[in-house]
Parts: structure tokens; C-alpha cells; sequence
């Protein structure tokens, strides 16, 4: 195996891929001078992305060398919360975290100790290798990382055991595309191409959406959905292609299991039920029906932004049941989009450490199990690949439990994140300019090393040389562990189905399965144990509180009747690279919301519920649906009058599948910060 140079010379264009959370997985082209990043631009290694790249990652370098950056590991010299720390080496921090963890696993247990993270921007290198070996030995708790594609990751493994789905390619033979919870526009960009050719074809577009968003403008159809709704209306839909005949009887007698069960749920929701609940109009839900009843090939292409909320597993479920019902499969363009991160059928098999039965603790109730514990307190926190306390549900309550001076903090980061403030050792990660990585697409099917392109910017470290340090210092290191960086390299890449690793190493490219263009139900079938598509499997009906595709009612009250939502915006992933978002961030809001409460545009107002209060300034726009207003997810503190963002009003309540994060079920009142109260 031929691993390239791990560095540029002097002046050279060196080509790596981007692993960050997005679908597509850009093949990049970087110009380096004197050991600096000049340019990053795109190019057509990965044919899907185009040779372009989201502004995201152009200005990447403005983390890379941004006063943020963290340089040396430091210990903190004041209070939690201070941001004050003292230079030390890298052996005194090891030696310091070694020794802390060491005693509350003698005192208390390895199960009060917590690793939290989250792997959506890191590749096979840089999560699941020596940080779980590491903290498996330690016998520490186990995270659920559920923040994010918990309920649909639960109802796509349900219902098709994670068949790989459509890819961006194939949707220019579909004569109708239906986007449901998703905004290609700000995360997945390359999709946006592939929509807009699908339409000059003669593709119909539906859009379904509580704001108008750059694709939602583009679309033929736009039902500004009130959050929390959805499974209605793909119920509605349901009801429509059994009532109307529409329905593939021989296709679901054939392929799936429980289809009578789901029309059964689905007769309640007439178009009139449906349109009452989600703020839509009747005869907008049937148009859409009569489409996907009559059209083919369709694709639909499920969000993640339908998840966020109580109702969302469901949801998720109703929505990618729609091309069983409706006979969808078998074409070219025809069937559903979600995420094909399972197509390469990897399943850690270079992790031999066996994961250990200790406590399971959701992300998405941190601030819980930090202030309010009902088990083992937790007295250590390592957190990488992670900002919780911007990025989980109930803020305040994240952030009174890292400031608690018992609990023994370690963040390991490229930047000084909110959550670092907290920490008491900081360790500088490197970003995947600087170390080697996988580039996984989810929404196409293709896989690129990442190769460093410069050195490590002062004394950042990648993950599995600090972990290999950890595991050696604690006494925990094994005769077939990787002692570092391109040790692990090789140890995953050798452990890779077929001859994925191995075309990894010598040319930086996998081949994908199937050519990269699989069809549903033609090449790839549901990877459920009877191959069958099961439309309602009893686990999932099981752990639903009110079965699958039950609706629970919007927890809208008359002090609290603005439904909350935070989705996903073209300059960050999640909070990473909200260093550099523009200060301060703004709360969209509907002009008749404004009006009613005497707000114009520009106002500083508070955002208010049971949980805590956001001080920020007011846009006013009609993107967003009436009673909906929007705050943009992974704003920092920074970015708002009083320090906390709209996490800082989420319940920690959890979906109806999958344990997953409520961020759009909070419900808010907004009035304007008077100017006595804006001068204090």
C-alpha cells in the first residue's frame, strides 16, 4: 500500500477530500506557500460535487489561523466559565488527565467518568478507534449520540434495515421530486444542480418546509409546514393512495410486512384533518397527493429537519413508507433519499476491544445527568468532537453542570469553544488539513482519504496520537493497538471490506458499490431479516408512546404560542465555524407576528419561555411561516445580548423513536427589550 507524502513541499497544490457533516464529501484542491494555505477550491475527483465547494470550507483557513485557534495544552487558572489558562506540554497534560481519571475510576468507578462526542464532521480515523479502545478499557460510560438522525436513523433501520438509497445522479430521471425536511440549499449543496436539471427535464418539484428556502423558492409546490405536523400529512398522503386505488397491492403483498397496520393509522387523516393540525390548506395537501399518486418515477428525499421534534421518528417512518404504498421502486429515480453512510457495510471491524455493558446516558440530557443525577454522578467529562454547550437541548442546564468545580473537565479541540471556557485542560486538535481521514458521503455513495496538506499548526495533535499517549500512560495500551496517527491509518484501512482500503492507500479513492448508482429494489433490496420492507415493525411500535405514526399535539400554550425552530444555515456545520459568523445573529419572525407585538425590524427583542430568555436582535421576513419563528443552529454565545441561544429554551424532552433532540418543540412568546431595559 503506497501512502502519499503526508505534507506539502514548500509551493505545491496538494489534493485531499472534505470529511465535514455533509452528504457530499467534496474532493479538494489546496494551494500551500511557505507551509500556508492560500486557496482551497474544488475539483472533479468526486464527479458529483462538480469541482465547486460551499463557502464553508473556501474559508476554512479563517479557523485554521483565526485568533480562536487553540496552539499549546493549557490547565485552567480560574473560574469555570473564565476562559483563563496557563501554558503547560503536552506531558504534563497527559500526566494530569491520566492521573485525574485514574483516581475517579478508583474512587468511583469508570462509570463516572463520560466521553461526549459526536462523529458527523470526523471520518474512520478521527472517532471510534483509539478513542473507544481508550475509553472501553476504562470501563467508562457509554454516550448515545442522538442529537442528530436519531428518530430517522430508527425508522429507516426499521423499516429497511438502511438500504442504500437514491443518489443526487439519479434524480434526472425522476418526473417528480418531493424535498421533506431538507434545505440542499445550506447543507448538500451539489443536490441543487441535480434539482434544477431534473426540472429543465420536466421534473415537478414539491417542497415541503416551514420557511422559504432557496430550493423551497425554486419549487413548483412549497407547503409551509407547521413544525411538529408532518406525519400527518404523509398520513394524509397514505390515506389518499389506498382511498384512490393508487396503492401497489401486489408490490406490498410481495415486499413488505405490516402495510395493513399503516392503513389502518393513516384512515383517520383526511386532507381536512391533516390541513387543521399542520396550518395547511386542504386542497394543497391533496394537490400533492393526486402528484405522487399519479407520477412516476418519484423520489422523495427525507430531511433530518422533520425529526426535531416529538412526533418526529414517526414522521420519518410515514414519510419514507410513501414509495412501498405508492409503487415507486424498481426505477431509475424512483424510491426515497436518505442517508447511505450504511452502504459500505463497514461496521468498525478494526475496533477488537469489546464494548463493555455500562450505563448508556443520551446526549440530548447532559445538562440533567450533570446537575440532577438519579444514578453514578458523573466526575469526569471528556469531550471531543463536540460542543455541548451550544449544540445540546436545555442550555442552562448544560452550562450550570460544566461550571461545577467538582467535575473534572477535559476539552480536546481545534478552537476555543464555548465549551472549552469550561474545561480544565484544553488539548489543540488538528483539523483534517493537518492530519489523515476518511471522506464518507452520505447523500452520494463515494469515499476519499483525506491527506494533510500542512503541518500541525503549533503544537495540535491529531485524535489517535493523543488517545495512543492515554491508552499508554494508564497502562492500557495493547500489543495490537496503533501507537499513532499512520499506525491507525493502516490498521483501518486493512480492515475495510474488499479492496476499499487498499485503493484508499495507493490511488486515495475507493470504488463504490454498485458503481455508485444503485436501484432501490432492483440492485439493492431492504436489509430487513425477510428482505421485506416491514411498515410497521413491532419495535418501533413498541417504543413509540403512541405507537408508530401516532401524533402527539403541538405543546403550543397561550403564553407560549410561537413555535421555535433552529435549522441549519450555509455558514456552519452545526456549531463548527461559528466562530466566524457575523455578530450579532438575528431571530426571523413573520411580519403579522411582528406587528401584533409592536415589533419592527431591527428591535432588539427577548425570546421567553418557562426555560430561560435569548436576547437578540429581530429580522423581519415572511421565509417563515406565521407563528414560526427561526434562530439559525450553531450560533456561540457570543452572538446574542445576554449569552445564551435558542438551546437555551429547548425541553430535553425526547422523540417518539431513537431518543432524539426536540430542538423545533420549543414554543416561545418574543417582545420587544424596551430601551430602559436595553441601556441596563
Amino acid at each position: 500500500m503506497a501512502i502519499r507524502p503526508a505534507v506539502a513541499p514548500p509551493e505545491a497544490t496538494v489534493h485531499t477530500a472534505c470529511p465535514l457533516d455533509c452528504p457530499d464529501a467534496c474532493t479538494l484542491q489546496v494551494t500551500v506557500r511557505g507551509g500556508r494555505i492560500t486557496t482551497i477550491d474544488g475539483t472533479h475527483e468526486n464527479p458529483v460535487t462538480g469541482g465547486y465547494i460551499c463557502a464553508k470550507v473556501r474559508r476554512f483557513d479563517r479557523r485554521i489561523y483565526g485568533d480562536d485557534r487553540l496552539h499549546f495544552p493549557a490547565v485552567r487558572i480560574g473560574a469555570k466559565g473564565e476562559g483563563r489558562f496557563r501554558r503547560v506540554t503536552w506531558n504534563d497534560a497527559i500526566d494530569t488527565i491520566a492521573d485525574r481519571l485514574g483516581r475517579v475510576r478508583d474512587t468511583h468507578g469508570g462509570e463516572a467518568i463520560l466521553p461526549l462526542s459526536y462523529g458527523g464532521s470526523n471520518g474512520l480515523l478521527t472517532q471510534d478507534a483509539n478513542d473507544a479502545t481508550f475509553f472501553r478499557r476504562l470501563g467508562a460510560l457509554r454516550l448515545a449520540r442522538t442529537v442528530c438522525a436519531a428518530p430517522t436513523g430508527a425508522a429507516n433501520l426499521g423499516l429497511y434495515g438502511k438500504m442504500p438509497s437514491v443518489v443526487y445522479q439519479d434524480y434526472l430521471d425522476a418526473r417528480l421530486i418531493v424535498v421533506w425536511g431538507a434545505n440542499p440549499s445550506a447543507s448538500g449543496i451539489h443536490l441543487m444542480p441535480y434539482l434544477k436539471q431534473a426540472r429543465a427535464n420536466g421534473a415537478t418539484l414539491v417542497v415541503i418546509d416551514p420557511r422559504a428556502t432557496t430550493v423551497a423558492r425554486q419549487a413548483d409546490h412549497h407547503l409551509m409546514i407547521r413544525p411538529g405536523t408532518d406525519v400527518a400529512v404523509a398520513l394524509a398522503i397514505h390515506r389518499h393512495l389506498f382511498e384512490s386505488g393508487a396503492a401497489d397491492l401486489a408490490f406490498l403483498e410481495a415486499h413488505t410486512t405490516g402495510w395493513e397496520a399503516l392503513r389502518d393509522r393513516a384512515q383517520a387523516w383526511t386532507f381536512e384533518r391533516a390541513a387543521e393540525v399542520s396550518g395547511l390548506a386542504a386542497a394543497d395537501i391533496e394537490r400533492v397527493a393526486r402528484l405522487y399518486a399519479s407520477t412516476s418515477p418519484a423520489v422523495v428525499k427525507c430531511g433530518w429537519g422533520l425529526e426535531r421534534n416529538r412526533n418526529g421518528g414517526s414522521a420519518a417512518a410515514a414519510v419514507l413508507a410513501l414509495p412501498a404504498v405508492g409503487g415507486k421502486f424498481g426505477v431509475r429515480g424512483g424510491g426515497y433519499s436518505m442517508s447511505n453512510s450504511a452502504s459500505w457495510s463497514m461496521a468498525n471491524r478494526w475496533l477488537t476491544e469489546p464494548e463493555r455493558e455500562t450505563r448508556v446516558v443520551n446526549m440530548n440530557r447532559i445538562g440533567r445527568e450533570l446537575t440532577t443525577p438519579e444514578q453514578t454522578p458523573i466526575q469526569a467529562l471528556f469531550v471531543y468532537n463536540c460542543n455541548p454547550a451550544v449544540t445540546l437541548p436545555d442550555q442552562q442546564r448544560v452550562l450550570a453542570g460544566l461550571a461545577r468545580e467538582d467535575l473534572f473537565t477535559v476539552v480536546f479541540d481545534q478552537v476555543l469553544t464555548d465549551t472549552a471556557l469550561f474545561a480544565d485542560v484544553v488539548l489543540p486538535a488538528t483539523t483534517f488539513f493537518e492530519h489523515y481521514d476518511t471522506a464518507k458521503a452520505y447523500g452520494a455513495i463515494s469515499m476519499h482519504l483525506t491527506r494533510p496538506v500542512i503541518e500541525p499548526v503549533a503544537e495540535s495533535r491529531p485524535n489517535a496520537d493523543v488517545f495512543a499517549d492515554l491508552l499508554a500512560r494508564m497502562d492500557l495500551a495493547g500489543d495490537a493497538d496503533a501507537t499513532g496517527e499512520l499506525d491507525q491509518m493502516l490498521h483501518v484501512l486493512g480492515h475495510l471490506p474488499g479492496d476499499s482500503g487498499q485503493e484508499l492507500g495507493d490511488r486515495g479513492v475507493a470504488t463504490p458499490p454498485w458503481d455508485g448508482r444503485p436501484i432501490q429494489f432492483v440492485d439493492v433490496f431492504p436489509r430487513t431479516p425477510d428482505r421485506k420492507v416491514a411498515l410497521c415493525p413491532a419495535d418501533l411500535d413498541r417504543e413509540a408512546p403512541l405507537g408508530l405514526y401516532g401524533f402527539q399535539p403541538d405543546p403550543a400554550t397561550e403564553a407560549w404560542p410561537l413555535a421555535l425552530i433552529s435549522p441549519a444555515t450555509e455558514r456552519t456545520i452545526s456549531s463548527t465555524l461559528g466562530e466566524l459568523l457575523p455578530m450579532p445573529v438575528r431571530l426571523e419572525m413573520h411580519p403579522d407576528d411582528a406587528s401584533s407585538r409592536g415589533i419592527d425590524d431591527g428591535d432588539d427583542v427577548r425570546v421567553m419561555n418557562a426555560l430561560g430568555t435569548m436576547q437578540c436582535p429581530v429580522k423581519i421576513t415572511g421565509l417563515v411561516r406565521k407563528g414560526t419563528v427561526s434562530f439559525p443552529k450553531g450560533a456561540w454565545r457570543r452572538h446574542t445580548a445576554n449569552g445564551l441561544t435558542s438551546n437555551a429554551l429547548v425541553p430535553d424532552t425526547l422523540t417518539d423513536l431513537g431518543g432524539g433532540a426536540c430542538f423545533n418543540d420549543a414554543r416561545v412568546e418574543v417582545a420587544r427589550v424596551d430601551e430602559r431595559r436595553r441601556r441596563a
